[in-house]
């Protein structure tokens, strides 16, 4: 019915009344629908070109990664001959430069032990041996070729081994082996028997002495008054002249004779046979990356610039950038100017601007470099390029250290005063004085002794600790029991230790936590009659540690352990301060905070490009726009339609007028037709 409305209409008037109403519905909707496709296109080349700023940023940022490290700066290179006495490994940034001759006079050896009274011709049977086995570490002072006394290495913890009677020697060189403990086991073939045989690592004080209690465990003990087993070779610590001056080392892999520079040691060198090398500063990297720095920015400085401004094209017509008349793109761009050209924010004194090097602003807005000065600020200034690059932290207090924590990027650069109030303090338990006067040595390996204990180490507790040593000496019992302690099972796996202080004065032991802080305590949960020789009972009171107070730009900080934090959203929040005994003595004192040049840069670029930054906020308000558009879009839709409906029913209502005016003409005709007469003119 509708299909013949529509094609009936027209009829009175002759007009085609379908088409006139499309064409004036779309005359009505042609400047609201450009004045839309004309902001979805600006607003479509902005998030385009918010998009091409973003891969700008980022692509400058990346030639600001090797100067934001300072090891760019600190590189080195070492001109080493060939040698088949020593190897060089590795020149570490900021090794030590200088000219350097090295002597090798012997080669580090680790002592190795064979147990041939314990020999199987079978390495899989049942020894019928059990008790425990304890291997202490440290040196033997060979007299008359007999490695007797023995000095222990507080530094190394006792392996303490039990041994069951089906244990075999495979079984016992496995359980070595699995401990970990620095103890190479092996199981070899000799003549028609097999033997087990230990290897320590390589030093004279990584030496093994070897205690036993039970039952037919005697073959393996290795200690004074009962050296059963064999030693096949003594330990021996590598022993060099370095620029004329004697040096030993316990490994023939050394990286901490010049600063920086490992070498392996192959073979004692021939009488008076020295090498001689050299370590320089290798400019070449830092020279090569500032000058890609100049380049990756004035790069980036030209797509910016189109982006925000107007280029020609080929027929040189103005073509307008995406970015055009952008007030956010323009500021971010014109920070980044800003901050090129000015000064470094925190720079206490050297150089403070890139100017210091030769580099210049030019005109456009590009960057050039004068190649004197910049040639002469490397030849003289070297060393100041690290600063004006790479962050830098430093104190006035030499007790504090000052470091970048996990939000060091919301950290201002800048100086800040600083007093320390408390020192931080380790948790400690002080013993009774030793009633053991050791005119003759302790012998705690006596099967009747029973030196044992338990110790709770920072809320950690051990194990039972039993001693089982001879002490010749109070400083040989402080070492084995520091090593005994820390080589607990229960406190190496909750990551706690001590330090076991002898003061002769007092003549007691003190047991000093290794953590700093208000969780740092110890106390003794157990110990058996004989531990009271020693000065060690359960009722003994220690000391709690102290966290570190103090305050930055007068405001208190939050001190954990030996670690002062900033106060949460001040301008220092996000550097750490490490504070060392004697802090406080030095009163109040300066720290400073550099990011280096590029370094803000770098973080100027992530507060732009990041997750909440500027660029994801303006395309956020773009796209919200671009969705407008649509809704826009939508109701105009809405409103060309009810337009269209409108202009329909008025033409239909003008055709019903004027087909009821053409049937009222033709009655009329027809009537006059019918008329009996005519009137005369």
């Amino acid at each position: 019915m509708a299909d013949n409305i529509i094609s009936t209409l027209g009829a009175g008037s002759g007009i085609d009344i379908k088409n006139l109403v499309t064409q004036l519905t779309s005359v009505e909707r042609a400047p609201q629908e450009q004045r839309l496709d004309a902001r979805k296109e600006k607003l479509e080349a902005q998030i385009s070109g918010y998009g091409q700023l973003r891969s700008a940023f980022d692509t400058f940022k990346g030639s600001l990664t090797p100067l934001s490290n300072g090891d760019l700066f600190n590189a080195r290179s070492a001109t080493v001959p060939n040698s088949d006495v020593i190897t060089a490994n590795s020149v570490e940034p900021g090794a030590q430069t200088g000219s350097y001759s090295i002597e090798v006079q012997e080669v580090a050896q680790a002592q190795t032990l064979a147990i041939g009274g314990a020999a199987q011709t079978d390495p899989k049977a049942a020894l019928g041996a059990s008790g425990s086995m304890t291997i202490r570490f440290g040196a033997w002072t060979d007299a008359d070729g007999n490695p007797q006394p023995f000095a222990a290495n507080a530094d190394r913890t006792a392996l303490t081994l039990d041994v069951g009677s089906t244990d075999s020697l495979q079984d016992i060189a496995a359980k070595i082996n699995a401990a970990d403990s620095g103890v190479q086991a092996a199981v070899i073939k000799v003549d028609d028997q097999y033997q087990l045989t230990l290897t320590a690592d390589s030093g004279r004080n990584n030496a093994m002495e070897i205690s036993t209690s039970g039952t037919n465990l005697e073959a393996f003990s290795f200690k004074d008054g009962a050296l059963n087993a064999t030693q096949t070779q003594t330990a021996q610590d590598a022993e060099l002249k370095v620029n004329g001056l004697a040096v030993t080392r316990e490994s023939n892999e050394i990286d901490d004779l010049i600063e920086g520079f490992s070498f392996t040691v192959n073979k004692k060198g021939a009488a008076g046979e020295s090498l001689n090398f050299s370590i320089t500063a290798d400019k070449t990297a830092p020279d090569q990356a500032i000058r890609d720095f100049v380049e990756a920015y004035n790069s980036f400085q030209k797509t910016t610039q189109e982006l925000v401004g107007y280029t020609r094209d080929e027929d040189d017509n103005l073509v307008r950038g995406g970015l055009a008349g952008d007030s956010t793109a323009r500021t971010m761009i014109n920070r980044m100017r800003e901050q090129i050209g000015g000064m470094l924010p925190g720079a206490q004194g050297g150089f403070t601007a890139l100017t210091n090097l030769g580099i210049r602003t030019e005109r456009d807005g590009s960057l050039t470099i004068n190649e004197t000065d910049f040639k002469n600020a490397f030849d003289n200034n070297f060393n100041l390029l690290e600063g004006l690059f790479a962050s830098k932290m430093s104190s006035t207090n030499s007790a504090v250290e000052v470091k970048a924590g996990t939000f060091a990027s919301r950290a201002a650069a800048g100086t800040y005063d600083v007093e320390i109030t408390q020192d931080p303090t380790r948790g400690q338990i002080a013993g009774n004085a030793l009633t053991h006067d050791f005119t003759a040595p302790l012998d705690a390996s006596d099967p009747a002794a029973d030196y044992s204990f338990s110790i709770n180490v920072d809320g950690a507790n051990s194990g039972l600790i039993k001693l089982t040593g001879t002490y010749a000496n109070a400083d040989e019992l402080r070492a084995d029991l520091q090593a005994r302690i820390n080589g607990d099972s229960s406190l190496k796996a909750a990551g706690v230790a001590v330090d076991v202080e002898y003061d002769t004065g007092t003549n007691q032991f003190n047991f000093v936590s290794r953590e700093y802080g208000s969780i740092s305590k110890v106390s003794f949960t157990s110990a058996s009659t004989q531990m009271a020789e020693l000065g060690i009972e359960t009722a003994l009171t220690g000391t709690q540690g102290l966290d570190v107070k103090g305050t930055i730009n007068g405001v208190e900080g939050f001190g954990a352990g030996n670690v002062l934090l900033p106060a949460v959203d001040s301008p220092a929040y996000g550097l750490n301060l490490t504070v060392g005994a004697g802090a406080t003595a030095q009163g109040k004192f300066q720290i400073s905070f550099s990011r280096g040049i590029a370094g803000e840069l770098a973080n100027m670029i992530d507060n732009f490009i990041g997750s909440t930054g500027s660029i994801k906020t303006r395309e956020s308000s773009i796209q919200k726009q671009l969705d407008g558009i649509k809704e826009e879009r939508s109701a105009l839709d809405r409103r060309m339609e009810g337009f269209q409906a409108r202009l329909m029913s008025q033409f239909m209502a003008m055709e019903n007028i004027v087909s009821s005016l053409k049937d009222t003409g033709s009655q009329l005709d027809g009537i006059n037709d019918r008329l009996p007469f005519t009137a005369s003119n």
